[in-house]
């Protein structure tokens, strides 16, 4: 994923942090006149931080557990372990349809996670190795578009891409950050920039339960959700990589990518 760092970057670059200053107390002033200033002080803080206007809600879909019969996507990382994956394709249907057909073609077996970032995302699928290569099933990149309900929640499989999702080929990532953690929250993003960044309602308050990378959203194709198997992609973001480009110094090997009938197991 060529550009996830200069985003992640750049999000922090535009976060304005708005410090709330106390008025110090001098020691000789009466109760009546601390109360006043606390309320000056109350009532401008409410002035400078407006109450943010989220979008209407919306269905959300990461969490849906699949049905028995159901095609899922089965990840073994070799000496990490077994990773399950709900794909949606009602809602990235040719993302799906990628993905399924390339890992039936086994394309993704023995090829290594390339992109290891911990509190933020695994990224594999090149097999280059390097974050230079990759195709699609349909050889060369394709359009796999967003949807309303599916977010880079903890555990959201999306696919990296050169600044367009109509760059998608063979990379993804899965995010691995901790339950509950963001590191730039929905408020500090809509603070920072609200003509860029908003959600629905409910949407905000499942990052704040689940954690995740919501300034990722609207620029990722999501396709898929792990729902078993978190250990084993947390596991693997604590490898030690290269500084310079993130590269786990030790190989994280997908040892094969399957798809298979989900039997509730």
């Amino acid at each position: 994923m060529k550009n996830i760092k200069l985003i992640a970057l750049l999000a922090a670059a535009s976060l304005v942090l708005a410090g709330c200053k106390g008025t110090p107390d001098k020691g000789n002033s009466d109760s009546n006149d601390k109360t006043k200033t606390d309320e000056t002080t109350a009532a401008s803080e409410a002035v400078a931080a407006p109450q943010i206007q989220w979008l209407d809600d919306v269905e959300i879909h990461n969490f849906i557990m699949p049905e028995v019969g159901e095609k899922i996507a089965v990840i073994n990382v070799k000496d990490y372990g077994t990773i399950k994956i709900k794909l949606f394709p009602e809602d990235a249907e040719k993302g799906v349809e990628n993905f399924v057909g390339l890992a039936e073609m086994d394309y993704y077996d023995e090829l290594i996670f390339h992109r290891i970032i911990p509190n933020f995302m695994n990224q594999g699928g090149d097999p280059k190795g390097n974050g230079s290569g990759g195709k699609s099933i349909w050889g060369e990149s394709f359009e796999g578009g967003t949807d309303e309900n599916l977010y880079h929640f903890t555990g959201a499989v999306a696919y990296a891409n050169s600044g367009a999702t109509s760059t998608n080929t063979s990379q993804f990532y899965i995010v691995n950050t901790p339950d509950g953690y963001t590191q730039y929250s929905c408020e500090d993003l809509a603070m920072s920039d609200p003509t860029s960044y908003n959600w629905p309602a409910n949407v905000v308050e499942k990052y704040k339960e689940v954690g995740g990378v919501p300034f990722l959203d609207g620029g990722y194709t999501v396709f898929g959700q792990v729902f078993e198997g978190m250990d084993v992609v947390r596991a693997m973001a604590q490898v030690e990589t290269n500084p310079e480009n993130d590269k786990p110094l030790t190989q994280v090997m997908m040892e094969s990518v399957e798809i298979v009938e989900y039997t509730g197991e």
